[in-house]
């Protein structure tokens, strides 16, 4: 009940939510995916996999670098974003999207080469977590990597406060992971993981790399 609960808000919410982050953030949002563009850094031929893509603002942007002879796939949950993604996306020949669960991804092993999520993942609740991460490795190509984006811990005060309300409400365990160790869960999955931060310190990413083919 409480994930098709999750699905039918993030279905209503799918039709406000572009024109909602453009009223608070849209300078901001634009830095974060240039930041995480940069950092993924897809190359012509490429087959990039953005999960919990949410409204596909990153499609574009993926399909651009990869070319016609590459390839993009979004992956969400929510039919109601896909829908929205498609608007995006619909004159890209080679960008698809895909209705599915990040713990069982109908994609075949050693696919990407490269996989990002942004803004998502701290949603995810722990056994969905660790099930996306095994599944991310499991599609990955090898010495190929996963990139999360999530925000750095803000330093004015309110927005701060805002911050921990949100992870709060993940519950008291997810926050302490999040706070204390958040490479832990990805080094329980991953050989090597690296944190970068963004020049405007705002926001980081998580960089997860497979090297064997478990």
């Amino acid at each position: 009940m409480l994930r098709k609960n999750r699905v039918k808000y993030y279905n209503a919410f799918s039709h406000v939510y572009d024109q909602f982050i453009a009223m608070h953030s849209k300078d901001l949002q634009q830095k974060a995916r240039d930041f995480l563009i940069t950092t993924v850094d897809p190359q012509p031929g490429e087959t990039v996999i953005d999960i919990c893509t949410g409204t596909g603002s990153l499609l574009p942007l993926y399909a651009a670098k990869v070319g016609d002879n590459g390839r993009v796939i979004g992956i969400d949950f929510s039919i109601g974003m896909l829908k929205v993604a498609r608007n995006k996306t619909r004159h890209l020949k080679n960008v698809s999207l895909v209705l599915a669960d990040v713990a069982a991804l109908p994609v075949r092993s050693g696919t990407a080469d490269a996989m990002s999520c942004s803004h998502a993942f701290y949603e995810l609740k722990g056994e969905t977590a660790d099930a996306c991460l095994k599944e991310v490795k499991r599609v990955l190509k090898n010495t190929r990597s996963f990139f999360m984006m999530e925000h750095e811990v803000p330093k004015n005060r309110f927005i701060r406060g805002l911050y921990y309300l949100r992870l709060m409400s993940m519950g008291s365990d997810r926050m302490k992971e999040i706070l204390e160790n958040e490479t832990g869960r990805f080094k329980e999955n991953f050989e090597k993981v690296q944190k970068v931060v963004s020049p405007t310190g705002k926001s980081k990413i998580i960089i997860a790399t497979k090297q064997s083919e478990s």
